[in-house]
């Protein structure tokens, strides 16, 4: 804080310095002309350096050092004979206190100043006034004019500092939604890296760890190549996929100048390949799809296809599930996506209630949400629509709904992806009420 006063306090001497000087010049050029007793000369002098070292503190106490130059002024003109121009502190005084916030004792100031002159005026003698009626007028002026420039420079310091606050305001705002865009773009790589490699590698380690197990048990060598060739070759397909939507993905990254992409990496149109793979891995998987597809806007159809690939992905490492059945219910206003294994992670018909944050058992993982539940969760939330997740009686659900957008007259309907051939029965009942939470430990 001192720091911070000492240009004030020196630009303030400087200031009392020039004034000082000024009056000290014109006292002593009038009392070459107009000589004084000694007693009164150096009264004067005096008023002279308290009326003008008290503009040291003129912003420190604005009013009191107003009063003391009045005062000054008030006792030196009418005792010293030179009428030196100790007048300009008590200006500076007065609008320095209108400048620093203090506008009503300014006004008072001027009109004790103008009240004082007039009454002096008043009381002298017939043809011995100091001060005509057009002087007064003048310095009635004057002083109004002061109080009036130093109230427009208060009045502009608070327009420039307000204006400075707001602009740091705003690049304060700025910087905060620049580093939550990062993050929410951090967050959407995350959950699409995590969906891609996830996905991928469980299959691969789920393929490969099954040709293991056969070849482990010691088959002919005709049989145990030949299920070394069918692992390889879906090792090959799933590693192919992945890296597919990893260059596509990488590459959309890569492109940060450009505008944003109108296609998603993936989409429904490539579920039936998703499912193949899935079903390379040993699950019996189906589709149904009921009600009319619609094209679907590119975010839309990401996320729905990447729910549907996060679900498989965790049936696959977690679920010991031999059937998966994913359903596709579109509706008017919603696409309802249902994606339900017969694992053996269900909890007991009397186990927990549902719950719709995307918590709760599954998998084996003691309750603990998983980035892969959390991920749908937040895709399913972003586009207004909701997710659930939890073990049922017999096996394990996941519910999305998404809102579709309003149907556009102009666009032919979406194909539909290739449902199951031999529909079977549904593993689990299509109450709305099963749906709730279920983690993922990927």
């Amino acid at each position: 804080m001192a720091l911070s006063l000492r240009p004030a306090r020196t630009r303030d001497a400087v200031v009392a310095l020039a004034v000082l000087l000024v009056v000290a010049v014109w006292t002593l050029v009038m009392a070459h002309y107009e000589p004084e007793p000694a007693g009164r000369a150096a009264a004067g002098w005096a008023l002279i350096v308290i009326g003008c070292g008290a503009l040291l503190w003129r912003r420190e106490q604005p009013v009191a050092v107003a009063v003391v130059t009045l005062l000054a002024c008030g006792v030196y003109y009418p005792l010293s004979a030179q009428d030196g121009p100790l007048l300009i502190a008590f200006a500076l005084a007065l609008y320095t206190t209108a400048a620093e916030g203090r506008f009503a004792a300014a006004v008072a100031l001027a009109a004790v100043t103008l009240l004082a002159v007039g009454l002096g005026e008043l009381r002298q003698r017939p043809g011995h006034r100091q001060i005509d009626d057009t002087s007064l007028a003048m310095m009635t002026g004057w002083l109004i004019s002061l109080v009036a420039v130093g109230r427009a420079q208060r009045n502009r310091v608070a327009y420039l500092h307000e204006v400075e606050q707001r602009a740091l305001a705003a690049e304060r705002e700025q910087e905060a939604r620049a580093r939550q865009s990062a993050t929410e773009e951090r967050l959407r790589i995350a959950r699409e890296l995590h969906d891609i490699i996830g996905h991928s590698v469980s299959l691969i380690n789920v393929q490969s760890g099954a040709a293991l197990h056969r070849i482990d048990k010691k088959p002919a060598p005709e049989i145990a190549l030949g299920t070394a060739r069918e692992a390889l070759q879906a090792v090959r397909d799933t590693s192919k996929e992945a890296l597919r939507e990893l260059r596509a993905t990488l590459g959309l990254l890569r492109r940060a100048d450009e505008a944003a992409p109108t296609a998603p990496v993936s989409g429904l149109a490539l579920l039936p390949e998703l499912v193949a793979r899935a079903a390379g891995s040993g699950l019996d998987v189906r589709t149904r799809v009921d009600g009319r597809p619609v094209p679907l806007p590119p975010q839309l159809d990401l996320a729905a296809y990447r729910i549907v690939q996060e679900s498989l992905t965790n049936v696959t490492r977690h679920a010991r599930a031999c059937t998966v059945v994913v359903t596709l219910d579109w509706g008017e206003r919603v696409l309802r996506l249902r994606i339900e294994d017969d694992g053996g992670g269900a909890p007991a018909p009397d186990g927990p209630p549902a719950d719709t944050t995307g918590s709760g058992t599954g998998y084996g993982t003691g309750g603990a949400v998983g980035s892969g539940i959390r991920g749908m969760a937040e895709r399913a939330r972003a586009l207004g629509g909701e997710l659930t997740a939890r073990a049922v009686p017999g096996g394990f659900r996941v519910d999305a709904r998404l809102p579709l957008p309003a149907p556009d007259p102009h666009l032919s309907p979406a194909p539909a992806p290739e449902a199951d051939s031999h529909p079977h029965p549904h593993p689990h009942s299509d109450s709305d009420s099963d749906s709730a939470g279920k983690a993922d430990p990927a």
